[in-house]
């Protein structure tokens, strides 16, 4: 029976050479000179640590250009508030998302019910197991859920027939 897996993954050593390009062009440019702006990477939190706010939103851009360049959708960063730190500067600190959460998940679900195609959907973990009688249902299914509008990107990994 023909099946494909739905997942969320982001490639965190992609991550890491935007980062890299992002603290090179800090160091450089003339409006960062002397600010002691940094961008850290712990696991799955980036932190970004400003003297203001327009630092800030600066270091942002320029994280979100050089996240583009190394294909990377800025779909799955959640960006936090930013908060006051130490020594008068600004901390923000910004989530990877890994994996399809639940609420999601079953959204997903619910949408592929209520089209009424012969697939079934099953909630695995973190990723969402998509089976069907006729590859032609699994690709109106992938149609279907890349037209739902998400808020995170997804890959079609596992196509078996």
């Amino acid at each position: 029976m023909p099946s494909f897996d739905v997942v969320s993954k982001t490639e965190i050593a992609e991550v890491d050479n935007a980062i890299q390009g992002a603290m090179r062009e800090i160091s450089t440019r003339f409006d960062f000179k002397g600010s002691q702006c940094t961008i850290e990477r712990d696991d799955v939190v980036l932190t970004l640590h400003a003297d203001d706010e327009l630092k800030l939103k600066q270091m942002q851009e320029l994280l979100r250009g050089y996240l583009a360049k190394r294909k990377v959708d800025y779909k799955a960063f959640d960006f936090k508030d930013p908060e006051k730190a130490s020594g008068n500067t600004i901390r923000q600190s910004v989530l990877i998302k890994q994996g399809i959460e639940r609420e999601l998940a079953q959204k997903i679900v619910k949408g592929v019910k209520a089209a009424k195609l012969k697939t079934q959907v099953a909630i695995q973990g973190d990723e969402l197991r998509v089976t069907g009688k006729k590859r032609d249902d699994l690709q109106t299914a992938i149609a279907l859920i890349k037209d739902m509008k998400l808020d995170q990107p997804l890959q079609y990994v596992n196509f078996r027939d």
